[in-house]
C-alpha cells in the first residue's frame, strides 16, 4: 500500500494548510452568527472567566518577581502562565470577543451583514465583562489579595493603575499590537485538528503579546476590575501589610477602567479586523480566479 507524502495529502492527517486555515475561519465566523443570544451570552461569560484565571495565574507569577528575575524574564514567565486563558477558551468550548474579530472574513466574503456581526461581539463583549468580573468578585472574597503578605494585591494594585493611566492613543495602538497576536494565535490553532496541538500552537503567540505589554481588552476586565475592587473593599489589614495607600492609585477609578476598556476594544478590532482578518481573506477568500 502506497503512502501518499503530498502536502496536502499529509494535511488532511496533520493539519490545515493556510487556504484551508482561512475557509475554517470563516465558516467559524458564519456559523457563531447563528447561536441565540443565551447561547453567545453564556459562552461570553465562560471566556471571560476562562480569561480571567490565565490572569490570575500571571498576577502570581509576577509576584515576587521584581528584583529577583530580569524585568524580560519575568514577563515572559507572566506570558507562558496566561496562556492558559486561551487553552481554556478553545479546548473547553467559550468564546472571547477578540478572537470573534475574525469574523470580519465571513462578513468580508458576503456571508453575513455588519448588524449580525456586531450582534455577536455585542454580546459576546458583555459576556467577557461579566465573567472576568464575576471571577474577580469571587477572587476579592476569597482573600485572594492578602496572599504573601499582602503582595498579590500590590501586584494586582500596580497593574491595574498602569493600565488605567494609559493615554487613549496609546491604549489603541496597544491593542492593536496585541489583538493581531491573539487572533494569529487562534489561526494557528486552526491549523490542527487535535485538541493538544490546539493548545500548544497558541502558547509563543499570547506569551508574546503579555511579555510585550500589549493590552487586551479581555484581560483587562480582570485585571482593572479586579484591582478596582482591592483598592475599595479591601481592610486595613491589606493596606498596613502591603505597605500602601488608596490614594498611591490615583488613576485606578471607574473613569479610568471605562477609558482604557474602550480604547483596548477599539485597537483589538482594528488589529484582528485589519492585520488578521482582512489580510488574509485579501490572500485567500477574496472572489478571484484562485476563490471562486
Amino acid at each position: 500500500m502506497t503512502v501518499s507524502t503530498h502536502p496536502r495529502a499529509l494535511a488532511g492527517i496533520e493539519g490545515r494548510l493556510p487556504p484551508e486555515i482561512a475557509e475554517k475561519a470563516e465558516a467559524d465566523g458564519a456559523a457563531k452568527a447563528q447561536q441565540d443570544s443565551i447561547t453567545l451570552l453564556s459562552l461570553g461569560i465562560l471566556g471571560g472567566a476562562f480569561i480571567a484565571f490565565g490572569a490570575i495565574f500571571s498576577t502570581v507569577a509576577l509576584t515576587g518577581a521584581e528584583g529577583a528575575l530580569p524585568f524580560g524574564i519575568a514577563r515572559v514567565v507572566a506570558g507562558l502562565v496566561f496562556a492558559l486563558g486561551l487553552s481554556l477558551v478553545l479546548i473547553g468550548g467559550a468564546q472571547i470577543f477578540t478572537g470573534d474579530v475574525l469574523m470580519v472574513m465571513a462578513w468580508a466574503s458576503g456571508r453575513l451583514t455588519a448588524l449580525r456581526v456586531l450582534r455577536v461581539w455585542t454580546l459576546v463583549w458583555v459576556g467577557n465583562l461579566l465573567g472576568s468580573l464575576g471571577v474577580a468578585l469571587l477572587t476579592l472574597l476569597a482573600g485572594h489579595h492578602m496572599f504573601g503578605g499582602g503582595q498579590i494585591g500590590l501586584t494586582a494594585l500596580r497593574i491595574a493603575e498602569a493600565k488605567a493611566a494609559l493615554p487613549f492613543v496609546r491604549a489603541v495602538v496597544l491593542g492593536m499590537l496585541c489583538n493581531t497576536l491573539v487572533c494569529l494565535a487562534i489561526w494557528l490553532s486552526l491549523s490542527s485538528r487535535l485538541p493538544a496541538h490546539r493548545a500548544i500552537l497558541t502558547v509563543l503567540p499570547i506569551a508574546a503579546f503579555v511579555a510585550a505589554g500589549f493590552e487586551h481588552a479581555v484581560a483587562n476586565m480582570y485585571f482593572v476590575g479586579f484591582g478596582l475592587m482591592v483598592k475599595h473593599a479591601a481592610p486595613d489589614a491589606f493596606w498596613t501589610m502591603a505597605q500602601v495607600a488608596p490614594s498611591g492609585f490615583p488613576a485606578l477609578t471607574l473613569g479610568g477602567f471605562a477609558h482604557n476598556l474602550a480604547a483596548v476594544t477599539i485597537g483589538n478590532v482594528i488589529g484582528g479586523a485589519v492585520l488578521v482578518a482582512g489580510a488574509y481573506w485579501l490572500l485567500y477568500r477574496r472572489p478571484g480566479p484562485e476563490n471562486p
